[in-house]
């Protein structure tokens, strides 16, 4: 059987509220965030905050016990562990970061789910100051050129890479038989969905800027598309994804 390879969004797709939001409002952050946000990408803006944080004398351990409080909807948490269970692999793109994702992931018992996430990097410097960093243009790795997407982080190029790593472990006949369920709803989740074919599913959230994307360029999607509003929907939707796609293959 061909493998499903299933890329999920992470803030308002996998999580129904952002990350990076719940960190600023939670720790007290939204006066200092409201006067730094047009002053900075988003990007270094959060690397920002961890600054603020760090001069508040708030220790990574009380953003982690903070990240710990975000929560996820159930049907989101049955749909990850079904569909890992039917032996989809399952993947992580977002423009979130390393520390954020994986400790929420933690909470719920769902990170071992992942074989890959592929996000803005973290790190804890000598003074144990949290460093968000870009996943492109930073010390690590070349800047992209592509005018769809943020400065930091380019998904189609991530998705081209998710592919192409995908397929090199199997033999050439194989290769068009990998297929693959994009969920997202940002207008950075725009690229990626121009990267899947007529055998691939994208699966945009209802009214917000992904699913406006698609309807606006319709003739540049090759993918089918099953759009979703919440959890509930999202669950069901993929699962029978999941299921036609499976039973195709077989």
């Amino acid at each position: 059987m061909a493998g499903i390879v299933i890329v999920f969004d992470f803030d308002r797709t996998m999580i129904d509220g952002d990350s990076d939001n719940w960190v600023v409002t939670e720790m007290g952050l939204t006066e200092i965030f409201h006067q730094l946000r047009f002053t900075l990408p988003w990007n270094r803006l959060m690397d920002r905050m961890m600054t603020e944080l760090h001069s508040q004398g708030r220790s990574v351990q009380d953003i982690e016990a903070c990240l710990k409080r975000m929560p996820i909807d159930s049907h989101i948490v049955e749909a990850i562990k079904s569909a890992k269970s039917l032996g989809c692999d399952l993947k992580i793109v977002s423009d979130a970061n390393q520390f954020f994702i994986e400790k929420i992931l933690e909470q719920h018992n769902l990170l071992d789910c992942f074989s890959d996430i592929y996000t803005n990097p973290t790190s804890i410097d000598e003074n144990g100051k949290l460093r968000i960093l870009p996943y492109h243009g930073g010390a690590a790795s070349a800047p992209h050129s592509c005018n769809l997407c943020p400065p930091n982080l380019c998904k189609g190029l991530v998705m081209d890479y998710i592919r192409a790593s995908s397929s090199s472990s199997s033999p050439k006949d194989q290769i068009l038989l990998k297929r693959f369920i994009y969920l997202g709803d940002g207008g950075g989740d725009f690229c990626p969905t121009l990267k899947l074919r007529e055998c691939d599913h994208v699966m945009p959230r209802t009214n917000y800027p992904l699913w406006k994307r698609i309807s606006d360029k319709s003739s540049l999607i090759r993918a089918d598309v099953k759009e979703w509003s919440n959890a509930e929907e999202l669950q069901r939707i993929l699962m029978q994804l999941v299921s036609t796609m499976t039973k195709e293959d077989s």
